[in-house]
């Protein structure tokens, strides 16, 4: 388990990944995409120990990606709901999805994703929703924000040298 916290750093890539936490959220979280919602549908689907299911549930409760929400008193029961910023990351898994299948899977695709209802298959792309123009590394860069500290400030500049020095051709 990770104990350094990235949640200091200025960096949304940083920051984020220090919200998920770890692998198993994010495996959480695509269950709850496809429906889980309770401890034993996570435990069932998963096979991930009780006590790192308990400890990733906390975690991403905490962090606001998922509700808890009691259905039963008797016996105390509870259910774990995505929110509206848990639900933002589907298309982060979608990409991380096709990914996967593009270049992890040597013996041909096991799962894809498919439109409900014809059941055609999906591939995503990420695009500029201005231009409709796909993102792509040769066609982005990144620029100090209205909040940017001293430091961001630096490394804007170290970055932006090591593009007009030709290291981005």
């Amino acid at each position: 388990m990770r104990t350094t916290s990235f949640d200091s750093m200025e960096c949304p890539t940083a920051r984020a990944l220090s919200c998920i936490g770890e692998s198993w959220s994010l495996l959480i979280l695509r269950d709850a995409f496809q429906g889980c919602r309770r401890f034993d549908e996570f435990q069932q689907s998963l096979g991930i120990p009780t006590n790192t299911l308990t400890r990733r549930l906390k975690h991403l409760v905490e962090r606001g990606l998922l509700e808890r929400r009691n259905y039963s008193d008797r016996p105390p029961r509870c259910e774990y709901l995505l929110t509206p910023m848990g639900a933002d990351l589907f298309p982060v898994l979608v990409v991380l999805f096709d990914w996967g299948n593009k270049y992890l899977t040597p013996d041909g695709l096991a799962v894809q994703q498919v439109t409900p209802g014809d059941g055609h298959v999906i591939e995503s792309q990420v695009v500029d929703r201005r231009t409709g123009q796909p993102i792509t590394v040769d066609r982005v860069r990144l620029r100090p924000g209205p909040a940017a500290t001293a430091r961001v400030e630096a490394r804007a500049a170290q970055v932006r040298a090591l593009w007009e020095g030709g290291a981005g051709d």
